[in-house]
């Protein structure tokens, strides 16, 4: 019995090992919350920097958008297409079919 006595370390060898772990354990608990606020941190400015970058894509095909509707051209096609015409000029509809029957052959 004697001889299995002296295998165990010290009482105060054991304190130590168990003050380590505790102090270990924490310091652990201590760095945690920092570290994953930090990375939860780090994602959201990388979603936002992605939503930034989309936003920043939108905004040049708006600002393309009306820099090419605010052109003469652009306006004159709209006005075409409400059916405006300039003065002088005459409107002229083109139609496929003067008369449509019900028969279908046009007579």
């Amino acid at each position: 019995m004697a001889a299995r006595a002296s295998r165990r370390p010290p009482l105060a060898s054991l304190a130590r090992r168990w003050l380590a772990v505790v102090l270990v354990s924490v310091i652990g608990y201590a760095y945690y919350h920092p570290i994953r606020s930090w990375l939860e941190t780090r994602q959201e400015l990388s979603s936002r920097r992605a939503e930034v970058g989309r936003l920043a894509n939108e905004k040049r095909a708006l600002q393309d958008r009306l820099q090419f509707s605010a052109s003469s051209d652009a306006l004159t096609r709209e006005a075409r297409r409400l059916g405006f015409i300039r003065p002088g000029e005459h409107l002229f509809q083109a139609w496929k079919k003067a008369h449509t029957t019900i028969d279908g052959d046009g007579k």
